[in-house]
């Protein structure tokens, strides 16, 4: 524009060395031979330049627009590169200068690797969006069930405004988490199909048709992939449940099956080889149903076997049932007759008529009875601290009696063969009598104690034990009093008898008097008739009425020590220290 404005000589000038000028001079040497006038010329050549601006003009505008178009695409490569970074969630492009600077070009040129290394980078994200949303898609529908899934990377959908790192562990994550699943239900399966297949091998059953049944994809013949759905997996749980069901149900019927034979066989004493036949089933008594896994160790076969064992034991059981239930009725009440108890009543008569018609359960009758021993067995146990101290108390009072008897003897201080035993017994019994008080009192404090626990009385021979005792502890008071009586009025008649020495001289017996028989010196308590006698064996051996026996029994006491009274019967100890101021010791 601004040669439009400058002179026409300068600008003329100007041109000369261009090819503008060049012709301007070649046409004012025509203008100069033809004569041009100068207002024509001027003409011309502002007719000239007015061209020469519209062409500039021109030329500018392609150069605006040109500007325009490269900042356009500088903007646009700047926004992409922007987005780029946002979608991708990177701060910065590695190689790109920090500072802007140069042409627009240039700055085209400097931002286009950038952007290239950009979208490679971006195209590279897409990609494994894809593959991650493809394989979450592909399981999520194996989990669901849906095998028909259609492996095509063009119907995922991605999101390219968040293609970060970020977002990509997401997806892994949700990628690996149902990887996990579909392994724990790949596990799962597995395992109920060896399950399956042990309790079918258990229980005899193929195991190959169940499990096709389910779902032929569990089946490993068909070369698919297995269904891992929800459905299948419940499916899966609801025929282990089913099987371990009827696993416990045939264990449970061969357990019983097995307490029956192993009851016939007891009962009837059945041989080694019948046994042997059944071992099996009797083995399976010690199982529980977690423990019985071996292939075709419950099968339908063997439970009608055994149950065909036991109808054919069961029909020839019942004359036996008669045999040993009369066997287990001798050992009861051998057991209770040794503890001194009551033996249970058992109407024989009905039962033998009940087991004939075949009202009642043999086996039962005989558990029956089993329990009833082992219940008197165990109350026996309980008594036999009690029953024991009761025997070695009755043998103190033998040996009580036997010492009564020869305290009472006049002539167990002759000189005889056997004298020196029987005061060596004496002495013996003495010791055994002098610890009666205390065995009566632990036995009084055991039997009290077991009868508080067991709240019941403690019956000897169908008499309370306890009231035994009392009664045993009052006579022996009695006998006490008595002898105390007894000593009270010897000591009145001694003095008489010193008054009357004579009388006194003359009443003492022969030596040959003095001698104790042999029925003194061995009959003991059995051979006796004295009423302490008849008081010790018939008080505490007959049963019927205890009580009244023993009041009948002191009074017959009494009424037998007073009948004695006027005889004079000292005790060694008592007569050696009178006798001998008359006529010497009495002692051989």
């Amino acid at each position: 524009m601004g040669s439009l404005q400058t002179p026409i000589g300068m600008r003329s000038s100007s041109l000369l060395d261009t090819s503008c000028g060049y012709l301007l001079r070649e046409l004012q040497m025509i203008w100069d031979e033809v004569g041009e006038d100068k207002f024509e010329r001027e003409k011309v050549l502002l007719d000239i330049e007015q061209e020469c601006v519209e062409a500039y003009r021109r030329k500018v505008d392609q150069a605006n627009v040109s500007r325009s178009r490269l900042h356009q695409e500088l903007a646009e490569s700047e926004a992409e590169l922007t987005h780029f970074l946002l979608c991708l969630g990177e701060r910065s492009v590695p190689g790109r200068p920090e500072k802007k600077g140069g042409t627009l070009r240039e700055q085209l040129d400097s931002i286009a690797p950038a952007l290239r290394e950009m979208r490679l980078r971006k195209d590279e994200r897409v990609k494994q969006f894809r593959t991650v949303k493809g394989e979450i898609q592909k399981i999520s529908a194996e989990i669901a069930g849906r095998l028909t899934y259609e492996d095509s990377t063009r119907k995922i959908t991605i999101d390219d405004n968040d293609l970060s790192d970020k977002k990509l562990e997401e997806y892994q994550n949700e990628l690996h988490r149902l990887n996990d699943e579909k392994n724990e239900r790949l596990q799962k399966v597995e395992i109920y199909i060896c399950a399956i297949r042990d309790l079918s091998a258990t229980l005899g059953t193929e195991a190959s048709m169940i499990i096709t049944k389910i779902h032929p994809s569990l089946n490993d013949l068909y070369g698919i992939s297995k269904n891992i759905s929800d459905d299948i997996l419940k499916k899966l749980n609801g025929t282990v449940v089913s099987l371990e069901e009827e696993k416990h149900k045939r264990l449970e019927k061969l357990h019983h099956l097995g307490r029956a034979l192993s009851n016939l066989w007891n009962l009837m004493d059945a041989s080694y080889e019948d046994r042997q036949k059944f071992s099996h089933v009797i083995d399976l008594l010690s199982f529980a149903p977690s423990d019985v896994c071996a292939p075709g160790s419950i099968t339908l076969d063997i439970i009608q076997q055994a149950e065909a064992e036991v109808q054919r034991l069961d029909q020839l059981k019942a004359s036996r049932t008669k045999e040993l239930f009369f066997k287990k009725q001798k050992e009861l009440e051998e057991t209770c007759n040794i503890s001194h108890m009551e033996t249970p009543s058992t109407e024989m008569g009905n039962i033998t008529n009940l087991v004939d018609s075949g009202e009642i359960d043999h086996v039962d009758l005989l558990t029956t009875m089993d329990e009833k021993i082992a219940r008197e067995k165990e109350e026996a146990a309980s008594r036999k601290g009690i029953i024991e101290k009761v025997g070695r108390w009755m043998l103190a009072r033998d040996e009580e009696r036997w010492l009564e008897d020869y305290d009472q003897d006049e002539n167990r201080y002759s000189v005889s063969r056997n004298a020196h035993r029987n005061l060596r017994r004496a002495e013996r019994a003495r010791i055994t009598v002098s610890k009666i008080t205390g065995l009566v009192e632990s036995i009084l404090a055991k039997t009290k104690s077991w009868e508080a626990e067991r709240q019941k009385v403690f019956l000897y021979d169908e008499v309370p034990l306890v009231s035994m005792l009392q009664e045993y502890n009052n006579l022996r008071q009695e006998k006490e009093v008595e002898k105390q009586r007894l000593r009270e009025m010897k000591k009145m008649i001694i003095p008489q008898a010193v008054a009357e020495p004579d009388n006194f001289y003359m009443a003492r017996p022969a030596s040959s008097n003095r001698r104790i028989t042999n029925r003194s010196i061995n009959g003991g308590y059995g051979n006796s008739t004295s009423p302490m006698n008849r008081m010790y064996s018939g008080g505490f051996n007959n049963t019927s009425n205890y009580t009244a026996l023993g009041t009948s029994i002191r009074r017959e006491n009494r009424k037998s020590q007073a009948s004695k009274i006027p005889v004079l019967r000292l005790n060694r100890d008592e007569t050696s220290s009178v006798v001998s101021l008359f006529t010497g010791p009495l002692s051989p």
